[in-house]
């Protein structure tokens, strides 16, 4: 049908049948690699370490959720048991239904590998009967049934048998009953079936449970849980059901989304896990803070990785892909990453540098300063000769290697003792710690300081056991200084013991008069007071002779400093550290935390940087006449007010495609508008009003308004 006119419209466009094509990481990489010499090395590394972190995480992932998950199987089991035996009747009610609420935490992105889990372990231990739902796809109750019945038979429900699940959605309860009847009665038909086929031999696994997992409860209707509950609550008896309620709030939400008369159906037991700042504290203990891994973060993109953590979805997920993604645009943007790999390896790789290379090695800012060092004789040889320059950066290499081998060991022994001391001086956690020796010297830091006074003034019990876990990090390290440094610390845990008894118990008894305003500040929250106290103790230490209990702690603590100022440098100080920290935050930040008026203005004003047509391409920020409608019309309804008359607007943008088309001033063609040009415009409109630019307005019928100001 011909209209003369559209103001209005929707338009619907039917999705290909073919699969869009996706960009590979090999097709990044090659794809305006920078360094592209040594592209083909540096994707093979990156894919490497992205399998790695990959594996790495699915171990810590099911390390972590093992003891939630037994228990949930160890759950079911016992269900099936019982109910198998006589005593079934007397455990609970005939229309019970055993279901386990799993509080797993508001961070849902995470919450689908457990449910993954979950389900391989139930379908492997207990029960082949297990079906997975959500929300977004059980709308109403025939969906839901319909879900079901497919996924645990698996087969395709039929037309006839959805409609017996649900008619219409004004039937009443009872109505429901009726035609949840016929198609529960399939099921139960085929679990009768199904259990008959079974071994004689096998009879405890005769009847196994009928499982069904609601992934996201708060997110389905009510109305279609309670109506569900009550069908399923009829069939208890041919059929041993059990319900696990996927809840990211509160328990508390079963209470209000199911009134009583559906809850006194189910037997609730709740299962909480994890919380996701446990689980991130243990991925970044085992995934970043490890030299295993040679890719590091900078102090800027914990930062930027953490706070989206922290104060956008707290899914560690998320988290892990935002490291994947700094992996992969370092490796992408970095062509010494070539060097980010083992120690044999990036020896090995060194040698191989040409000298365009050799010449990136030359002006990072690290090598810069390294040499600054050098004498003149030596500073001329490495500019000069590229042998000697490999030879040089294979020993830099190595020593990178060695200050992480040392630093991560120092780093949890520091933890640990401040980790113990009131008001956590460093941080509760390591990360905090982390993040403060990246950014600068840690003991050039005043909470620093003040943890080393407050170590000070512990006692004998508690020190030597912080001394001892310090022991048990650095043992197994098979670094030449750190072993060093744990018979160092034997030797001194052997002195604490070795002092005579009636010196112990001198000393036992001054370090219980000096920790005792310790555990007094435990339970003051006062800085003022802490700061008194402190002050007290200094002037109380300098008034009296110490002790050999105080004389050996201070010699430890004095250890324990030089030990940090050795390893525990900022990795900034370490030369050629740009090989393997990655430091653009803002890249970071943009791809993860995505601003989309902002894309979409850019887009529209600078069609170029995303289309590359060099006929897009302007000098002066405008926008070509050559452009997309949609980009003409929004550059022009920038040069208007509050409301825009739709004919000046059409009218203008006629005479800029006029001028794409070729024709003149001159021409009589120029400026005028076609049904072609009306068509476009009309199209351009729309789109911007979909958009968000623009609304109509009830003020004047053929203006519309305007509701973004500003340029990105």
């Amino acid at each position: 049908m011909a209209t003369s006119s559209v103001s209005k419209g929707c338009f619907v466009f039917k999705p290909s049948a073919k699969k869009k094509k996706t960009l590979s990481l090999e097709d990044y990489f090659s794809d305006g690699c920078e360094g592209a010499e040594n592209s083909e090395v540096r994707f093979k590394l990156c894919q490497d370490l992205w399998d790695k972190i990959k594996t790495e995480t699915e171990i810590l992932q099911d390390e972590l959720n093992r003891n939630i998950l037994d228990s949930l199987l160890d759950f079911t089991k016992k269900c099936s048991s019982a109910r198998q035996h006589s005593d079934w009747a007397s455990q609970m009610r005939a229309s019970e239904i055993p279901t386990a609420a799993l509080v797993l935490g508001v961070n849902v992105p995470d919450h689908d590998m457990t449910f993954q889990s979950l389900f391989e372990l139930l379908q492997q231990s207990v029960t082949p009967h297990v079906a997975s739902v959500q929300a977004k796809e059980c709308g109403a109750l025939k969906h839901l049934m319909k879900r079901v019945l497919e996924r645990l038979m698996g087969a395709v429900v039929s037309v006839d048998d959805e409609e017996q699940a649900e008619e219409t959605a004004e039937q009443t309860i009872a109505q429901l009953h009726k035609s949840a009847h016929c198609s529960l009665s399939t099921l139960c038909d085929w679990y009768s079936t199904r259990t008959r086929r079974s071994s004689p031999a096998k009879d405890d696994q005769q009847e196994p449970p009928i499982v069904v997992i609601f992934k996201d409860f708060e997110a389905f209707n009510a109305s279609v849980l309670q109506d569900f509950i009550l069908i399923c609550s009829r069939y208890v008896d041919r059929l041993p059901l059990l319900f696990i309620f996927g809840i990211a709030t509160s328990p508390s939400t079963i209470q209000h989304m199911l009134p009583h008369s559906v809850s006194s159906l189910l037997c609730i037991e709740l299962f909480q896990s994890l919380s996701c700042t446990q689980h991130l504290a243990t991925v970044i203990d085992k995934l970043i803070l490890t030299p295993w891994l040679p890719f590091k973060l900078n102090s800027k993109v914990m930062l930027v990785l953490l706070s989206i953590f922290l104060y956008h979805d707290f899914s560690v997920r998320n988290f892990i892909k935002g490291v994947q993604l700094a992996l992969i645009e370092h490796f992408h943007t970095q062509p010494l990453s070539v060097l980010c790999c083992n120690k044999e390896e990036s020896l090995l790789n060194v040698m191989q540098l040409n000298h365009h290379n050799l010449e990136r090695i030359r002006q990072l800012a690290s090598f810069k300063g390294y040499l600054e060092k050098q004498e003149p004789k030596e500073q001329a040889k490495l500019l000069q000769d590229n042998t000697h320059l490999k030879d040089v950066c294979q020993r830099l290499i190595k020593d990178l290697h060695k200050y992480h081998k040392n630093y991560y060991p120092i780093l949890r022994c520091l933890h640990t003792l401040t980790s113990a001391l009131p008001r956590y001086p460093l941080g509760k956690q390591i990360r905090e710690l982390h993040l403060i020796c990246l950014e600068k010297d840690v003991w050039e830091n005043e909470d620093y300081q003040s943890a080393m006074k407050l170590l000070k003034m512990l006692a004998k019990d508690e020190l030597v056991t912080l001394l001892q876990r310090c022991a048990d990090i650095l043992q197994p390290i098979k670094s030449k200084k750190m072993k060093k440094a744990h018979v160092q610390l034997e030797e001194l845990l052997t002195k604490f013991k070795q002092l005579d008894t009636a010196a112990g118990e001198t000393a036992q008894s001054e370090g219980e008069s000096i920790i005792s305003p310790v555990k007094t500040l435990q339970k003051k929250t006062d800085l003022f007071q802490l700061q008194k106290t402190l002050l007290e103790m200094n002037e109380s230490r300098r008034a009296k002779k110490l002790s050999p209990f105080e004389v050996l702690r201070n010699e430890t603590l004095e250890w324990i400093d030089s030990l940090v100022r050795n390893h525990l440098s900022p990795p900034e100080s370490q030369t050629l550290n740009e090989v393997c920290y990655y430091s653009s935050s803002a890249t970071v930040r943009r791809h993860l935390n995505a601003t989309p008026r902002m894309s979409i203005q850019a887009a529209l004003s600078s069609p170029y940087y995303y289309l590359q047509n060099e006929n897009l391409k302007t000098e002066d920020g405008s926008v070509s006449n050559a452009a997309p409608d949609i980009c003409i019309a929004y550059k022009l309804h920038l040069e208007c007010g509050r409301l825009i008359n739709l004919f000046d607007w059409l009218e203008a943008y006629a005479t800029v495609v006029s001028a794409a088309e070729g024709n003149g001033p001159e021409s009589e063609n120029f400026g005028k508008v076609d049904e072609v040009k009306h068509a476009r415009f009309i199209q351009a409109v729309s789109e911007l009003e979909f958009l968000g630019f623009i609304k109509s307005t009830k003020q004047k019928t053929d203006h519309v308004a305007r509701l973004t100001w500003g340029g990105c």
